[in-house]
């Protein structure tokens, strides 16, 4: 690779720009200043959220200077979507927002050093701005027909809902906070998802017109699945950073289940394999699909890289349990509880027979079946065969896994978790 922007470009992460040569050439003559916004609309960031981040880190590794900005002024008020006003959320939530955020995206950077990624609020000059310092200073810069002619605020425009004043002002507040980092620190490039081009441009022109200086954008892809569906989201909704959303055992099963048409790309977008590294998996999925090295090899990077190596070797042993190998007995409380979440299960009584509770956790059909399995070998509890005497025990006589959980299994196949009440 050239160049940084060389390398975001095989990586597929580069969609426009204001002029790849002028930017090519900057970060080049470099270090420049660049940032990225993201806004607190949630507790946690997803996996969408991962382009940005690691695209900050990557340019952070090339030498150069990022800021990364929390909105606690525009996380109030939210970016047009495509259909429907947001929910605007309190001050107090939303302040407890940035401070997660900023926790989460500090993780990915370095905190330290001579490019060290300085953490940034626009509360802290949007919230000092008067409405008329707002409308003389900043609104005359900004045409009707150009923020009209935003591909949101047009669809949103043709709806029965319409869009509203506070959501049609989001592009003003965004090439306001480009301004002011331009002013305070010299920042050059914004760069964000490629349905945020109106709004970097927004900030482009309004730090040429202010300031006659000429500033640089890009936009990187929004990632979507080769069938058409939505990218981030499992069964269970958004696949979140946070573990308490969605834990490391989810999360490396997100990645571990990405499809063969995907898994290169994730490979280049989420992970720092080099593109030989990277090709050498495109080959193994194109010749040995069933190995899944590829899809193997995004899901412990990308879970160790959130939540550490220990989740993803606890995230791995869950797997191995689930499908019959393992001990259930090395799994934590947190991964354990993760696994219950993934099998039928059933909230049982200390003083339940455990034949009654292989019935009620689905396992066994009667009790009559439940014996013969057991005669059989066929019964575990926690990976230890019952036999048909100890269907008689009681639950509350075992010994139960951290939180009061019973592993049941019939053969391989057949699992389920009970959680014996206190």
């Amino acid at each position: 690779m050239h160049s940084v922007l060389d390398e975001l470009a095989w990586r597929g992460l580069v969609v426009q720009t204001t002029g790849r040569e002028a930017l090519g050439s900057a970060l080049a003559d470099g270090p420049i200043s660049l940032y990225c916004g993201f806004d607190p609309t949630a507790a946690s960031l997803h996996v969408g959220h991962l382009t940005q981040v690691l695209t900050m880190r990557r340019l952070q590794l090339a030498g150069h200077n990022p800021y990364a900005l929390v909105g606690g002024a525009t996380g109030l008020i939210g970016d047009p979507r495509m259909s429907g006003e947001r929910v605007l959320n309190d001050a107090e939530i939303v302040a407890t927002w940035v401070d997660s955020l900023r926790s989460q995206i500090s993780r990915f950077l370095d905190l330290e050093g001579e490019h060290a990624v300085t953490m940034v609020n626009n509360l802290d000059w949007i919230g000092e701005m008067s409405a008329l310092d707002f409308l003389r200073d900043m609104g005359k810069h900004f045409r009707m027909g150009t923020m009209l002619g935003k591909e949101t605020v047009a669809r949103r425009l043709q709806s029965d809902e319409g869009i509203s004043y506070t959501e049609f002002s989001y592009q003003v507040l965004q090439g306001i906070d480009f301004l002011e980092l331009h002013r305070r620190h010299g920042v050059s490039l914004q760069y964000g998802g490629n349905d945020q081009w109106g709004n970097l441009l927004a900030g482009v022109d309004l730090i040429h017109k202010t300031e006659g200086h000429d500033v640089h954008a890009l936009t990187t892809p929004l990632v979507t699945k080769a069938d058409g569906t939505k990218f981030g989201k499992s069964e269970g909704g958004a696949v979140w950073l946070d573990a308490e959303l969605t834990s490391p055992y989810a999360f490396h099963q997100f990645w571990l289940n990405a499809a063969d048409a995907d898994v290169v790309n994730y490979l280049k977008y989420f992970t720092f394999r080099t593109q030989e590294e990277i090709a050498e998996l495109e080959h193994e999925t194109e010749t040995a699909s069933h190995q899944r090295a590829a899809q193997k090899a995004l899901a412990d990077e990308l879970t160790t890289m959130v939540h550490g190596e220990q989740s993803t070797d606890q995230a791995k042993a869950a797997a191995a349990v689930l499908f019959g190998r393992g001990d259930v007995r090395e799994l934590d409380e947190p991964t354990l509880l993760a696994l219950a979440r993934e099998l039928p299960g059933a909230q049982v009584s200390s003083t339940t027979p455990l034949v009654e509770a292989f019935i009620d956790a689905g396992i066994a059909a009667s009790k009559g079946a439940a014996r013969r399995d057991a005669e059989g070998g066929g019964l575990s509890v926690n990976g230890e065969k019952v036999s048909g005497d100890d269907l008689q025990r009681e639950v509350g006589e075992l010994s139960p896994l951290p939180g009061g959980h019973l592993l049941l299994r019939r053969g391989r196949k057949n699992a389920a978790m009970v959680r014996i009440d206190a």
